[in-house]
């Protein structure tokens, strides 16, 4: 069919993007590279919205969580992700967890389905001129689109690395040595399979972390910073000895079955898919060598005999300078008929590429049909991501970043965190409910 948009990238956002609009009532051509052949370093199928790290969309608490609150605001304005989020979603306590493959799945296979979409498989070397397109290739856009981006925006691009954590094979747990249990007992409070660590274990543990056996870095990678809230284990427990202690290996809220104690350290795997086959080492990205990984990670207490699905990875991540390059509708400055999306533009996390891909096309839907579409008002969730994306950030220390109450405009007065935190959220409810009836 011949088409009103292009969509370049079929991943989250980029689905996500392609599914606004064909709702709306735009015919979308969406072009993906995975398919013909070539895949980026960390994917592994040419199923479109592939989860390649964790298959954990976070938090889905929308009372007290900026990550929840997303979720509800994506799911109000009829979001393709969360939708097969909900339907292929895994134990997880707190949080919303899918079956990667079945979510992928999912999305696939209504995007294929729906009349208003072509699907082509190809790789795009450069930014179309002839009309209105969506970029949503990711942080591993390929090198021809990367340069005719950087050409396009006469700045440099700039990068970060980000890991990718390894997965178990359920049978090859020792669960008489680990336990199921959710940290203070949340959601189901047996969602995640618990590994104690004594004092020595645990040092040990991180002394063999820091001197492991590392990949190598190539020349144009060896200045590029890590994104912290995606820090490669062994790089963490290089602060210091204690530090994975408060971080994702902290053993408070757990009890110890075999001393009815939380333990020293704990190492914790979360449910991969549906059939609760596979689970993820909650918090492991690595950097490590794949050999040094077997070896290392079998020593955790219940994982001496572990067989590992996939093993961690480690891949270059780029994005675009968006507060200085992208107008308030996500639109290039210099390209208006150009409009990034996703992880491109800065935005970290899968809920957060797949907000920014959802709003990206409603907006471009708005624009196509004549009408006017405000941003979303910074009281929200969506507003506060979109703001700091376009221009709230400073252009110069740019950074990856999630969405967190931090971006909202303060609560005024003094106020205890819990109830601050719930009045961002009903103030956030209010402002969109307002904004859709606008």
């Amino acid at each position: 069919m011949t088409h009103d948009i292009q969509i370049i990238g079929g991943g989250l956002a980029g689905s996500e993007a392609a599914w606004q609009l064909a709702e709306a009532g735009l015919r979308v051509k969406l072009s993906e590279m995975r398919g013909t052949g070539e895949r980026t370093p960390a994917h592994h199928t040419d199923g479109l919205a592939e989860l390649v790290c964790s298959n954990s969309f976070r938090s889905d608490d929308a009372t007290s969580n900026a990550v929840g609150l997303i979720h509800q605001e994506m799911r109000t304005l009829g979001s393709l992700i969360l939708r097969e989020g909900d339907i292929h979603k895994v134990p997880a306590g707190s949080a919303l967890a899918v079956d990667r493959d079945a979510f992928s799945g999912g999305v696939t296979a209504a995007i294929l389905g729906h009349p208003n979409i072509t699907v082509v498989r190809e790789r795009v070397d450069a930014i179309p001129t002839d009309g209105p397109v969506i970029i949503a290739t990711g942080p591993l856009t390929a090198a021809p689109l990367a340069a005719s981006i950087g050409a396009a925006t006469g700045a440099d691009a700039l990068a970060f690395f980000d890991a990718i954590a390894p997965i178990v094979h359920f049978d090859s747990i020792d669960m008489e040595t680990a336990w199921f249990q959710s940290r203070w007992d949340k959601g189901e409070g047996k969602d995640y399979i618990n590994c104690a660590m004594d004092k020595d274990t645990y040092h040990a543990f991180v002394q063999a972390l820091v001197d492991g056996e590392k990949t190598e870095f190539r020349e144009w990678e060896k200045d590029t910073p890590y994104f912290e809230g995606c820090m490669p284990i062994e790089v963490m427990a290089e602060r210091g000895p204690e530090t994975l202690r408060f971080g994702p290996m902290k053993g408070v809220g757990l009890d110890d079955p075999r001393t009815g104690r939380w333990p020293y350290a704990a190492v914790q795997l979360r449910q991969d898919n549906a059939s609760a086959t596979l689970w993820n080492i909650v918090g492991f990205q690595t950097k490590l060598k794949h050999a040094e990984q077997v070896r290392l990670f079998r020593t955790i207490p219940g994982l001496e005999n572990a067989e590992f699905a996939r093993l961690g990875g480690l891949h270059r991540n780029t994005f675009i300078r968006s507060p200085e390059l992208l107008d308030p509708t996500l639109r290039l400055k210099s390209m208006p008929n150009v409009r990034f999306a996703g992880q491109i533009t800065g935005c970290e996390g899968y809920i957060e590429s797949a907000a920014i891909g959802l709003i990206a096309g409603r907006f471009a839907a708005a624009e196509l049909k004549g009408e006017t579409l405000t941003p979303p008002p910074v009281a929200t969730a969506l507003g506060a991501l979109l703001h700091h994306i376009t221009g709230a950030a400073e252009a110069e220390t740019y950074q990856p970043m999630n969405v967190n109450f931090g971006l909202f405009p303060p609560i005024p007065g003094r106020t205890k965190k819990a109830d601050r935190k719930k009045m961002y959220t009903d103030r956030a409810r209010a402002a969109l409910g307002e904004w859709l009836a606008a």
